[in-house]
């Protein structure tokens, strides 16, 4: 280090979909004009921390030097976006100046955003960065309402979070130590709809549970107030837990997409329910800064979409990558991300565009080429995902005040979590994600299987999806072996 300039190097990240890669920030302070420059591929937001930095500084009562100052984001190939580059810059800065030692700041990564009086702001990204500071061996400095995020990566890591830049700057002094926040687990409240709320509908509530058993798609077609999107927000009452990897890759995902809040990580399966008018950056993911869309954010979880025909044919058929695949390749001009995408599809939607196909004191005039109009607003492929298929008749006014209660969605669930145990012991997934090819059929369900074939003229993803089924079915009845009654219960979802 020269007399004429001083450096000094501090560690961030920048993000890649839900990965966060090291990003080296280091400064220089210079003799020559006055500057301040920010290089290594900055967006807008990157650019503007001069200002965040500068006025963050003055509240402490320090003023930047008049001489050159350079900013260099390493790998200088890499984009930079966002505005948790603030942090670091400034703590950088107060290294080349002398007011903080390098050796104290050198263990630590830092991440957040600089209000003006120098208040640290929450910002997207704690977990990822957490996770890749524990794999690097670095500690964390994160703001302080982000703490408990930042610890659901390790309770190991060493987390400085602190509510203002002034906190950080007294604890380095050693004035006021800050403490390490512990984790706090927290309760999540049940889910909102229970079964038990549902009378009738018996055909529908046993598609459901097939369904949340397998983790399979499932289409339910009726008139409007039926009960299907009643029947949809009961499905997360009665879905296993989350494990202890899916709730790390669930709450990277929505800390990038600003979904996360505090301590309350994605600890549930995610339900998401995007409107109709829903543009397809905001469905599948992208925009300016190739943000997780709902198919990321409905990642372990339950993508519901509701009245599926009103939704543009563009974004319909952008759910057919992540629907086979169980990822999503969001391609922009400066990047292309890859996000996951794992979730289990329900869609409901009415037979017809008035909605009373069927009914002759209610249908429209144009029945029933209107039905025919409306359902050819869905692909064949699209229609060819659907692992399960039934028309949700409604139920009377008279049977909805005298049926008794169906049963409660934690019996429910018991059985669905007791069938999943047997997948994942047997083959490591659930039976959506399942070899057909291994699927187990005893004879009188192999000769069912090729008849229903010929009559059906079933696509090899048909057929793989019927069999998928038929295994839920029968993890269901504690079978080890998928028989002819469960390929028959299977075949009557089918989509006609």
């Amino acid at each position: 280090m020269s007399s004429s300039s001083s450096i000094a190097r501090i560690q961030s990240f920048a993000f890649a979909g839900i990965d966060a890669i090291p990003v080296t920030v280091e400064i220089q302070i210079s003799s020559g004009l006055p500057a301040f420059i920010i290089v290594g591929l900055p967006d807008k937001t990157v650019g503007e921390a001069r200002e965040r930095v500068r006025a963050a500084l003055a509240a402490l009562g320090l003023a930047l030097p008049p001489k050159r100052i350079l900013i260099n984001l390493v790998p200088a190939d890499l984009p930079k976006e966002g505005s948790h580059f603030d942090l670091p810059i400034a703590l950088a800065i107060m290294t080349a100046m002398g007011i903080l030692s390098h050796e104290a700041v050198s263990a630590y990564a830092a991440i957040g955003e600089l209000s003006l009086d120098g208040r640290l702001q929450a910002t997207g990204g704690v977990l990822s960065a957490a996770l890749e500071a524990v794999r690097a061996r670095h500690g964390l400095i994160c703001p302080k309402p982000q703490a408990q995020e930042a610890r659901w990566a390790s309770d190991t890591l060493d987390i400085l979070a602190p509510e203002t830049l002034r906190a950080l700057l007294a604890h380095f002094n050693g004035d006021h130590i800050l403490s390490p926040p512990e984790l706090e687990r927290v309760d999540m409240p049940p889910p909102l709809a229970d079964l038990a709320e549902i009378r009738g509908l018996d055909l529908g509530r046993r598609a459901l549970e097939i369904a949340a058993c397998g983790g399979h798609s499932l289409l339910m077609t009726g008139p409007p107030g039926a009960g299907k999107s009643m029947l949809a927000q009961c499905l997360p009452s009665i879905l296993p837990d989350l494990t202890h990897e899916q709730i790390l890759e669930c709450s990277r995902i929505h800390s990038l997409g600003g979904q996360a809040s505090g301590s309350l990580l994605v600890t549930q399966p995610p339900f998401r329910a995007p409107h109709h008018s829903t543009t397809l950056p905001a469905l599948i993911g992208g925009g300016a800064r190739s943000r997780p869309g709902e198919v990321s954010l409905a990642h372990n979880g339950v993508l519901f979409l509701d009245e599926l025909p009103e939704f543009s044919r563009a974004c319909l058929e952008s759910l057919r990558q992540p629907l086979e695949t169980g990822t999503i390749t969001v391609a922009r001009a400066k990047q292309t991300v890859l996000y996951p995408s794992r979730f289990q599809f329900i869609a409901a939607m009415n037979p017809c565009r008035c909605g009373y196909l069927g009914d002759a004191s209610r249908a429209c005039r144009k029945a029933p080429q209107c039905g025919e109009d409306y359902l050819s607003r869905l692909s064949g492929p699209m229609l060819d995902r659907m692992d399960l298929s039934l028309f949700i008749t409604p139920v009377s006014p008279i049977d909805m005040i005298t049926a008794p209660p169906g049963e409660c969605s934690a019996l429910v669930r018991a059985r669905v979590c007791a069938a999943r145990a047997r997948q994942i012991s047997r083959q490591g997934v659930p039976n959506a994600q399942a070899n057909a090819t291994t699927i187990a059929l005893s004879e009188e369900a192999r000769s069912l299987v090729t008849e229903a074939d010929e009559k059906l003229r079933l696509s090899a993803r048909g057929l793989t999806r019927l069999l998928r089924a038929s295994r839920s079915i029968a993890d269901l009845a504690a079978s080890d072996v998928v028989g002819a009654p469960h390929i028959r219960e299977a075949l009557g979802f089918r989509v006609r």
